[in-house]
């Protein structure tokens, strides 16, 4: 008897080495493509009750046509501001290099009112101020400061077009994976009622609202807010910097730090240069669009998001750091759903 228990032990002992040897071969197989997948999935929930009404439209007649213009025309709306935020960088970088090779580059001299800049207007003054009389000189007795700047700036900017790219791939991924969403919804359940027996559908719809509710309630909103914000640094002269400065909004939403902080210095930087009137306008306006969120949130979040706040933040942040810029869009979603899926387990434990 004792012998036949060696055995079935040695078995089940083989049996876990070579089931856990091939999970990690697994994983380092197809660990390029986990974030792509995930993101495909967040995406491919998040638009699938909107890509359900469009086939409903048209009856479910020529689904794969649909779907694929569907996909066409949410690629075209990422890809015109990306190519526009692009273009004008390339340009303005163009038109520094010209203007430094030639020996024209000129920086505007600082309002008088910069000085009065809270904790960094003195300085803030004197760099400016170095940088207008003399460009050149600046830079030779800055050299580190402008070295890691540019490089701060390129990086970033590379992170983004990667993210562009990334995001381009994933709405592709997600008409594929709407387009067959009866079988992945069935394989879904399967799987959470491998989690928890007996919860596969309520974990399930727990998934899927806490995806839509994060990508309605932060990720719709910080949109909003960008756009919007993207018109008023257009109209009141930034328009060169306007697609970065909306970017900057888009990130403080996601990350839930107050846009306000980030109008702030902008208003005041407008003020040194614009007349009173359009000013006082521009400020009021980017106020509304910073206090927005406050409004829209509720209207988008309906009942209200079900994740604690603290969790998104913590999401946001900590996706960043892990993931650059797409983890902004999927750390906080992630996150949320680790944590109700924690939540349901325990409240479950208990019941029992």
């Amino acid at each position: 008897m004792s012998n036949q228990n060696s055995k079935n032990a040695i078995n089940t002992y083989i049996k876990i080495a070579v089931l856990t040897i091939l999970l990690v071969w697994s994983f380092f197989i197809i660990k390029v493509f986990v974030l792509l997948m995930i993101w495909s999935i967040i995406v491919a929930v998040a638009l699938y009750p909107f890509y359900k009404k469009i086939i409903g439209i048209f009856k479910g007649k020529k689904k794969g046509l649909v779907t694929s213009l569907f996909i066409i025309a949410l690629m075209a709306i990422i890809i015109a501001p990306s190519f526009n935020v692009t273009q004008n960088i390339v340009d303005k970088t163009k038109d520094l290099y010209h203007n430094f090779d030639n020996g024209t580059l000129e920086v505007p001299p600082p309002n008088e009112s910069v000085k009065e800049w809270p904790l960094v207007g003195e300085k803030l003054y004197g760099a400016w101020s170095n940088a207008s009389d003399d460009m050149e000189s600046f830079i030779k007795s800055n050299p580190e400061e402008v070295k890691s700047s540019v490089g701060w700036f390129f990086d970033s900017f590379k992170g983004l077009m990667g993210s562009v790219m990334l995001s381009l791939i994933a709405l592709i991924l997600a008409g594929v994976f709407m387009s067959s969403a009866d079988e992945g919804y069935k394989t879904g359940l399967k799987l959470m009622g491998k989690l928890m027996e007996g919860k596969g559908k309520e974990l399930m719809a727990m998934c899927t609202n806490t995806i839509r509710s994060v990508v309605k309630g932060i990720l719709l909103v910080a949109v909003i807010q960008g756009i919007l914000a993207y018109f008023g640094f257009a109209m009141i002269g930034l328009s060169s910097m306007a697609g970065i400065l909306a970017i900057v909004v888009i990130f403080a939403a996601i990350i839930q730090i107050p846009v306000s902080l980030v109008m702030i210095p902008i208003i005041i930087y407008v003020f040194s240069f614009a007349e009173t009137t359009p000013a006082i306008i521009f400020a009021i306006y980017m106020m509304i669009v910073a206090l927005l969120d406050n409004v829209l949130k509720p209207m988008l979040l309906a009942k209200g998001l079900q994740t604690p706040m603290i969790i998104i933040l913590m999401g946001a942040i900590g996706g960043m750091i892990f993931q650059g810029i797409l983890g902004l869009f999927i750390g906080p979603v992630v996150l949320a759903i680790m944590h109700n899926l924690y939540t349901a387990w325990v409240n479950d434990t208990e019941a029992a």
